[in-house]
C-alpha cells in the first residue's frame, strides 16, 4: 500500500487484531484485501487448531504468493499468445 499525500486511513481487522492502513486506494478495496487474508488464516487455524497464529499467517503469505506467482505466468503465456496472433 503506497503512503502518498492522498493516502487514507484504513481500519482493518485482521485474525482478531486491528491494524490502521494507510493507502491511496478506495477504502471498500483495502477492506474486501483485509477480509481475504482474515478469511485465509480462519480457514487455515479451523483445519488445525493447534497452529500457531504466526505461523498461520505465513502459511497465508506463502499462498497467496503461490496463487500471484501463477496467476503471473498465466499472464505472461496469454500476452506471448496474443503478441504471436498479432505478429502472425
Amino acid at each position: 500500500m503506497a503512503k502518498t499525500a492522498n493516502a487514507t486511513r484504513v481500519d482493518v481487522l485482521i485474525a482478531g487484531e486491528k491494524y490502521v492502513l494507510k493507502a491511496d486506494l478506495p477504502v471498500e478495496y483495502v477492506q474486501s484485501l483485509a477480509k481475504d487474508v482474515d478469511d485465509r488464516i480462519d480457514e487455515l487455524l479451523t483445519r488445525n487448531a493447534r497452529l500457531p497464529l504466526h505461523k498461520a499467517a505465513i502459511l497465508t503469505a506463502i499462498n497467496l504468493a503461490d496463487e500471484l506467482a501463477k496467476l503471473q505466468e498465466s499472464y505472461d503465456s496469454l500476452v506471448q499468445l496474443i503478441e504471436k496472433d498479432e505478429s502472425a
